[in-house]
């Protein structure tokens, strides 16, 4: 790649008859290095090997090049992804695949205004693309915080297929952030009609229903998940509220089911740096039978008090309630 992009500038110079003096060494820059690193990483990598291999052999073939482009980004070479797939968009102007390619490898960048220019180039040129592309429109400006100017996109994209999920959850996603909870929780629902197992769209339709209605919000976490996450999800909506004593009444709740949850145990400890008060929570007295009363009387008179075991708290694994974000 660099050295097609090289050969690009070159320009006819006259020099004199006598030996030249030997040219001073090139600074490398920091692409060369990304090249080079990249090279090397893929030198003893089969796949990427293979996959190299692929478009030399068919230079013709854009899935082989995506997927190489691919293989680089998840390794966290995104740069060199991007300059791939810039390649196989300007050599297939006409492929779709290869120009959706190019739209997401400048998002994986965060260059989303040429993202946007990429998107919104190939569609003026082909009005029949696939929804994709204006799909990508309505999130790239979802992403800069335009929510009025995305809703249009998406919803271009759903009339064009009307029976995605994805699509249904991303305009809801959109009209949640505009604070348009109804018509959200009209997509979201609708969404997870198209398809039960979708997380993501059940976790949106919670924060669409937390505004108007906490035992509903409640009632669509716990249909994906347990107890325990649903309260520590609208926990989760009350601490962005700053309503502290909500938020430890449902984290009271979830900890009831679940006394080891870690989501739960980590929204607790942010409370308390928040409202400045104790972490600890109001312990429920346990209810004992008349057996397990005889039993610790007798363990009491014939052993001895017991020694308390030593507790600790479990260290929480992730601060956030699952997932509700756009795909």
């Amino acid at each position: 790649m660099v050295v097609l992009a090289a050969a690009g500038c070159v320009r006819q110079t006259r020099v004199s008859a006598q030996s030249p003096a030997p040219a001073a060494p090139q600074q490398q820059t920091v692409w060369d290095q990304q090249i080079r690193n990249a090279r090397n990483a893929g030198d003893g990598d089969y796949e990427l090997q293979s996959l190299r291999e692929r478009v030399e052999g068919d230079p013709a073939n854009v899935a082989a090049r995506l997927e190489l482009a691919a293989a680089y980004r998840q390794r966290g070479y995104k740069d060199v992804a991007l300059e791939i797939c810039r390649l196989a968009a300007a050599r297939f102007p006409e492929s779709t695949a290869a120009q959706l390619g190019l739209v997401r490898a400048l998002h994986d960048v965060n260059r989303r205004g040429e993202a946007f220019a990429a998107a919104q180039a190939y569609l003026a040129a082909h009005p029949q693309a696939p929804a994709e592309f204006q799909s990508w429109l309505g999130i790239l400006k979802d992403e800069d915080g335009q929510w009025t100017e995305g809703e249009p996109h998406h919803r271009q994209a759903l009339a064009m297929t009307p029976a995605s999920d994805s699509l249904h959850n991303n305009l809801g996603y959109n009209l949640l952030m505009q604070k348009k909870n109804a018509e959200a929780a009209a997509e979201f629902r609708e969404a997870l009609r198209l398809n039960p197992n979708s997380q993501v769209a059940r976790n949106n339709l919670g924060l669409a229903l937390a505004a108007q209605s906490s035992a509903e919000a409640v009632a669509a976490w716990k249909a994906g998940s347990d107890e325990a996450s649903a309260h520590n999800n609208l926990a989760a909506v009350w601490i962005e509220q700053k309503d502290y004593a909500q938020a430890r009444k449902e984290l009271e709740i979830a900890l009831s089911y679940n006394k080891a949850h870690p989501a739960a145990l980590y929204n607790l400890e942010l409370v308390s740096r928040l409202d400045g008060k104790p972490a600890a929570m109001t312990a429920k007295p346990a209810e004992t039978t008349l057996w397990e009363r005889f039993k610790a009387g007798f363990i009491h008179l014939w052993v001895g008090p017991l020694e308390e075991p030593h507790t600790e708290t479990a260290k929480p694994q992730t601060s956030n309630p699952s997932g509700a974000n756009n795909q």
